[in-house]
């Protein structure tokens, strides 16, 4: 199996073996129009985000040690102090229950925590109470969202400055900007809970997809290096070869990175009922996954196209035409002698 692989890699670079994935750009744009649409509808279609208490606010309490670890003893005891709440039960480590509800009053949540401990079988000592208010909420919104703009900014600068070319600097971002959407509209649509660790989940895979794309466009820096001089391969084909040559590092990269994730989310949230980790977890596995198609399908085509109508490479691509063009007449030459 792993010599199958080292000769399915061999051939990417050397070339005998290739996958068209500039030549297939608009299927790939179309593909990623459709996502990114999708992902802007879900969250509008059903009503927004699933937001953690840390961002809309309210009441929050912790049982410890519990006797079961069923949602519907701490929904009853939410209930039978205030009627019309809505509580969020969840079962975050363990033997320990989180209940989540609007704000509540000092005599509410003295009742409630009361309740909790009946229900779940502890003591009041095990019972902890917390309150965030809005002010607290809208606070950690407007952090997350400058931390985002200033993570792009950066990125966008240091792109641009690192390449020496714009044109790289916006394929990258588009790649990243469709790793973002499309994670979050699978984040929406999971209904997990956004926290401030999903943000930083969020963040960990734009800085995943950059480096991904960057080890990808060093490649194709490489090749082209001196494309107007060349009549071998145009510069798209020479974009293709890179990516194809970078396949297998970009694979085996995105393997390393997604299988520690995918057991803390499948082993460790889902299995274990370690529910503090979901958040985290799917935000990497989906980013991590996305990101790299992203710089595959994405960011090294789009990148080919915005470069293919410059007129020193369009004289360049003529020289590879004429010169395969007597190539083939040579051989047809020879064929029929």
């Amino acid at each position: 199996m792993t010599t199958s692989f080292a000769k399915f890699g061999n051939e990417l670079y050397t070339g005998k073996r290739s996958y068209n994935f500039v030549s297939s750009k608009k299927i790939w744009f179309i593909i990623a129009a459709v996502a990114v649409a999708i992902s802007v509808l879900l969250p509008v279609v059903k009503g927004g985000y699933n937001l953690g208490i840390d961002f809309r606010g309210g009441s929050e309490f912790t049982v410890s040690n519990v006797k079961t670890t069923d949602s519907a003893p701490g929904e009853k005891a939410v209930h039978d102090v205030v009627s019309g709440a809505v509580p969020r039960v969840a079962n975050v480590a363990g033997s320990t229950m989180r209940i989540q509800t609007d704000k509540l009053s000092d005599d509410q949540t003295i009742k409630i925590k009361t309740d909790l401990a009946k229900a779940y079988g502890v003591t009041e000592n095990q019972v902890t109470s917390t309150f965030i208010g809005p002010t607290w909420g809208q606070d950690v919104t407007k952090q997350a969202l400058i931390g985002l703009a200033v993570f792009v900014g950066l990125a966008a600068l240091l792109m641009a400055l690192y390449f020496r070319t714009w044109k790289m600097s916006v394929s990258a971002l588009a790649g990243m900007l469709v790793t973002m959407f499309c994670t979050a509209g699978i984040y929406s649509l999971s209904d997990f809970e956004v926290t401030p660790s999903a943000i930083i989940g969020f963040l960990t895979v734009l800085s995943y997809s950059l480096y991904d794309t960057v080890v990808v466009f060093d490649k194709i820096r490489e090749n082209t290096s001196d494309i107007t001089t060349s009549s071998r391969r145009t510069f798209a084909e020479e974009v293709n070869l890179a990516v194809n040559q970078t396949l297998v590092r970009s694979i085996n990269t995105m393997m390393v990175a997604v299988l520690p994730v995918a057991a803390i989310l499948f082993i460790g949230a889902g299995l274990l009922g370690a529910g503090t980790l979901r958040d985290l977890s799917l935000a990497l596995f989906v980013g991590i996954l996305i990101g790299t198609a992203a710089t595959i399908f994405i960011a090294a085509p789009l990148y080919a196209w915005l470069r293919q109508s410059e007129p020193e490479l369009q004289k360049q691509a003529k020289k590879v035409a004429t010169r395969r063009a007597a190539a083939a007449s040579a051989n047809s030459e020879a064929a029929a002698v």
